[in-house]
């Protein structure tokens, strides 16, 4: 599968950030596996029976095949070849196709003096031939239920006008479904039919560490399924803007790791050495040397048991356009706090700082307010970042917002509502 297109990520320091997703075609569109089997290596023997998502503490609608390589007295080397190969068959490949017109291109040939003179003027002639189906894209996915739930990148399988095929390790192929793309983070849910799908297990995002071990299993290129590589964290709590599509999206809190992601990898599962999902590819650096950028597990993990209880991605909506502030932006607007959410508009009425009728508006924020914290919790662009703390919340719970504003700070109660697409 060849790449016509990606799309470009550009954070704050003006570094192209491309999202790992192969095209063909230029339109956008992943890899995956069989089932688990249980391995013996010594004294180690392999776990199977976790819950449903997979997350550490369980979750408890059925139970899947699930595998998660322990910590034992194997080497690096031996544990990454057992993480690679149990991991390896729960990952997918997403196949993204459409109805491509077809024509047929030709050359009339014409002589206006007659046919035995030899002046002819040659014609080009473009032919309609109808419709096609065609693979116009590729990215990669991976199990996270044994019905056959599956999440990948919101932009792997962003147009509702596309039909998707997911192919297994071992080369079986199933016509998928798109459950719901998710309107705050780059993530999609997506379904095969059958049963006894092996699911990977979540880690705890929140306990990484910089300088830990990590291998990104993905669809290389949208040629080479199942490719690993194997790096380290390289940085926690990143923030990029994402530009694609006619499209601007602000990701934040991404793990960044040296392992390298290529286009084709995205949605693709980002482990420990022990074979635990702690994120899911979602962009690299382009120009620089193995910048990668995942959304992490505990970011993940929200939306599918959404869709698994609900059907759908049901997220909180505060309804303001932001971003996280640092010392440079609060002196460039003359601002007393060097942090918190910044409430900005986007120049124009298509992007207002505080969005009509939205749970911001009820409360009254402003363009120019600085969140400085929620419910007691500082905001900062690290960590705690304003959408990573909404999350935390359900519709129709209530919040209490630190609010900075014209040199005196303010508390506000805000009332969540359900995200309006």
């Amino acid at each position: 599968m060849k790449n016509l297109h990606d799309i470009l990520f550009q954070p704050k320091n003006s570094l192209i950030l491309v999202v790992i997703l192969s095209l063909v075609a230029g339109l956008f569109g992943g890899y995956y596996g069989a089932e688990l089997r249980e391995i013996m290596s010594g004294k180690t023997a392999l776990v199977s029976n976790i819950a449903v998502v997979g997350s550490e503490n369980g979750s408890a609608d059925n139970t899947n095949s699930q595998i998660v390589v322990p910590e034992s007295v194997l080497s690096d080397e031996e544990l990454t070849m057992q993480t690679v190969e149990v991991a390896s068959k729960s990952v997918v490949s997403i196949v993204v196709s459409a109805d491509q017109q077809v024509t047929e291109r030709s050359v009339q040939r014409i002589s206006p003096f007659g046919e035995n003179l030899p002046f002819v003027f040659e014609i080009p002639k473009v032919e309609n031939k109808g419709t096609e189906r065609q693979v116009i894209g590729g990215g990669t996915g991976f199990f996270v239920s044994s019905d056959g739930h599956i999440v990948t990148n919101r932009h792997v399988v962003l147009r509702e006008d596309a039909f998707y095929k997911v192919v297994t390790s071992d080369g079986k192929e199933y016509e998928a479904i798109v459950l719901d793309r998710d309107p705050v983070n780059d993530l999609a849910v997506v379904k095969i039919e059958g049963q006894g799908f092996p699911a990977l297990f979540f880690g705890n995002s929140d306990k990484l560490r910089t300088g830990q071990r990590v291998i990104a299993i993905g669809y290389a290129l949208g040629q080479f399924n199942n490719s690993v590589s194997v790096g380290v964290v390289s940085g926690i709590g990143r923030d990029i803007q994402a530009f694609g599509a006619g499209q601007t999206e602000s990701l934040s809190d991404l793990i960044q790791t040296d392992a390298a992601i290529n286009a084709g990898n995205s949605g693709g599962p980002l482990l420990d050495i022990h074979g635990k999902v702690i994120g899911l590819n979602t962009a690299m650096a382009s120009g620089g040397q193995n910048i990668g950028f995942a959304i992490p597990a505990n970011d993940v993990i929200p939306v599918i048991e959404s869709v698994q209880k609900t059907g759908k991605i049901i997220r909180p909506q505060l309804g303001v356009r932001y971003t996280m502030l640092t010392k440079e932006i609060a002196e460039a607007n003359k601002l007393l706090v060097d942090h918190g959410a910044y409430i900005f508009g986007g120049g124009s009425i298509a992007e207002p700082a505080v969005m009509p009728g939205s749970p911001a508006e009820k409360a009254g924020l402003k363009e120019g307010d600085v969140i400085l914290a929620i419910n007691g919790i500082d905001l900062d662009s690290e960590k705690n970042t304003l959408v990573h703390e909404i999350m935390k919340y359900k519709v129709g719970e209530s919040i209490s917002l630190k609010v900075y504003r014209s040199g005196t700070e303010n508390m506000l109660n805000v009332n969540l509502e359900e995200w309006k697409r």
